[in-house]
């Protein structure tokens, strides 16, 4: 096993103002491998803005701009990421969900995304 140290004690995380997090079980159990390029840029940028409680209220422009996303590219990002039960939206808000029991089965990441 590997013996973790601190490289750089002046450059330590620190949590200030927001927080937010994607937890480690998001790599380790197959979330992150079912999920396209733009599945994982728009679930990033959403965990990123995200509140305490995992919604936010960027709109689609917004997000398109920021992420140099059109408008298709957006909708195919968003609705996969609701059909994979990563995240819920009404219409005007965004919810980043806990992460279900386990990644859609027979889901992986296409190359062309």
């Amino acid at each position: 096993m590997i013996e973790k140290k601190i490289l750089n004690h002046g450059r330590v995380r620190r949590i200030q103002g927001g927080f937010s997090y994607i937890p480690h079980r998001f790599m380790h159990d197959g979330f992150f491998a079912s999920l396209g390029q733009h599945e994982l840029l728009l679930y990033l940028f959403l965990v990123l803005v995200a509140d305490r409680h995992g919604l936010s209220f960027y709109t689609y422009d917004a997000i398109c701009t920021l992420l140099e996303f059109t408008l298709d590219d957006y909708i195919t990002a968003r609705n996969s990421l609701i059909n994979k039960d990563l995240l819920a939206f009404d219409g005007r808000i965004f919810q980043v969900l806990d992460l279900p029991v386990a990644p859609p089965q027979g889901v992986r990441r296409r190359a062309d995304d």
